[in-house]
């Protein structure tokens, strides 16, 4: 009999490939993604603890979540409900607590038991209620082991996990103690998920990993052998059909000479890299245990830039870290400026329970946080907005993988991981398509979606592109378009 399954995913990519497994593991029981809550027999919040108040928004919306849950139980239904993910591995104790009615409660690592923990919640505990499950433990064996497969298809451009866990310790991160030391797993069993991943219709794969460039995977062929993210690229570049290649999310520190030459020497690899510094000060690198400073950040690009000259940097800000002084917040700015990111997500900084950053000396005043933060923004928007003027005209394969917001309407990523649309063709002018083989109208256009298409660039915001759609195909570049002084792509 098929069941319902509805779940919400809070936060980074890996939790969206962990959601996708997670559908994986529980289809031999008949649960079925849905795509909202109401009618699902089983629901899991798979949760993210880096954002500000994340387990807050955990327990308001297991609140909603309650009440749907007894007036399924008031109609003789039952539901069961779980939370997972790194709020779950933190929290679990607490969770299990404060909201009684959650019947599992389980972390990152452990979701390949999940058929063993809906077995266990399903059975009475002799008082006629279920029996409540908690599993947080950081299992020896690695969940990839026991993971099926046969993943679902997740569409022409899908992640694909390759690293896990964090050996950094940086004062301001949970991740360390919700998903564990380092793992990467052997580069064979990457290859073998890549390869099934582009027989079910992948054009691109995103390599994930809290560290990703931190890879060393088991050598296929090879006892003891170990490769590093830039021989798993090359080698994932060979797999036919595969069109592209990213990952997400890298540390300054395990940016090698190896996986720095890829940029340069596998045209599958996209020239787009984000690539987290945090901040420009020095000594505040040092309080956040980055163990780099702004010029080793610096040297790093440079070198990028000398491997691949249109390459697009984007990273990661926190302003007012603790000890934080306006002459700290000035060099954030010269490196901004220096660097000239094309994408940029800066925050406030916001102290995290168990973290040491929480109890350092020196908190900054929220008001001064906010001012700084603004000043910040202000300049990587325009340094975005800068990059995107300099594109228009540019000729780019974008890769369209959903449809836009207008009906007709096509949505996509361009190389450098710019959000493109295209709007519904009409009757000649700029925004009609090279019509060969096609038919005219609104509802033509979404036979692009899940390729790779040519497409002029004609308009530029701050925040995406629009394009128009050209006949043929072909590499395309815009090195160097927007000139020296936006420092943008030379």
């Amino acid at each position: 009999m098929t069941k319902k399954l509805f779940i919400k995913t809070y936060g980074c990519q890996m939790n969206v490939y962990d959601s996708a497994r997670m559908a994986d593991v529980l289809a031999p029981l008949g649960f079925r993604p849905v795509d909202a809550p109401e009618g699902a027999d089983f629901i899991i919040l798979n949760t993210c603890h880096i954002r500000e108040k994340a387990a807050e928004k955990v327990y308001s919306e297991l609140g909603r979540l309650h009440q749907l849950k007894k007036n399924r139980e008031r109609n003789g239904d039952s539901l069961l409900i779980a939370v997972a993910g790194c709020v779950a591995q933190a929290e679990g104790t607490e969770i299990m607590r404060r909201a009684p009615f959650v019947d599992i409660v389980f972390g990152p690592q452990t979701y390949h038991r999940l058929p063993e923990m809906v077995a266990r919640a399903a059975r009475a505990n002799g008082k006629g209620s279920r029996r409540r499950v908690l599993d947080t433990e950081f299992p020896v064996e690695p969940k990839f082991d026991f993971l099926p497969q046969a993943a679902a298809p997740q569409g022409p451009s899908a992640y694909l996990s390759v690293q896990e866990g964090c050996d950094k310790f940086c004062t301001f991160c949970v991740v360390p103690y919700t998903r564990g030391p380092e793992y990467s797993r052997p580069a064979a069993d990457v290859l073998d998920e890549a390869r099934r991943m582009v027989a079910s219709g992948a054009l691109e794969i995103v390599l994930l990993g809290q560290n990703v460039n931190a890879y060393h995977g088991a050598a296929p062929g090879r006892p003891g052998g170990e490769w590093g993210l830039g021989r798993l690229i090359r080698e994932l570049a060979e797999i036919g059909g595969l069109r592209r290649i990213r990952y997400t999310t890298s540390h300054p520190k395990d940016m090698d000479a190896d996986l720095i030459g890829a940029h340069g020497e596998v045209e599958k690899l996209m020239p787009y890299l984000h690539l987290p510094v945090q901040s420009g000060s020095d000594k505040v690198l040092a309080a956040m245990n980055r163990r780099y400073g702004g010029d080793d950040y610096r040297r790093i690009a440079d070198r990028l830039r000398e491997a691949r000259e249109d390459i697009a940097l984007a990273t990661d800000f926190i302003v007012g870290f603790p000890g934080e002084t306006d002459a700290d917040f000035e060099a954030t700015l010269r490196l901004a400026d220096d660097i000239g990111f094309t994408q940029a997500y800066a925050f406030k900084f916001s102290p995290r329970p168990g973290t040491p950053a929480a109890l350092m000396e020196g908190q900054v005043e929220d008001s001064m946080k906010a001012s700084r933060l603004k000043i910040l923004q202000d300049l990587l928007a325009a340094r975005q907005l800068a990059y995107n003027v300099a594109s228009v005209g540019a000729m780019m394969e974008v890769l369209f993988d959903r449809p836009g917001k207008r009906p007709g309407q096509l949505a996509g990523r361009s190389p450098y991981m710019q959000a493109v649309h295209v709007d519904p063709p009409h009757s000649g002018g700029d925004d009609a398509p090279a019509r060969a083989g096609r038919a005219d109208g609104p509802d033509a256009i979404t036979g692009v979606i899940g390729s790779i298409a040519r497409v002029r660039i004609v308009e530029a915001h701050g925040n995406s592109l629009k394009g128009a759609l050209q006949g043929g195909a072909g590499p395309a570049r815009i090195a160097a378009q927007a000139g020296p002084d936006q420092r943008i792509c030379a």
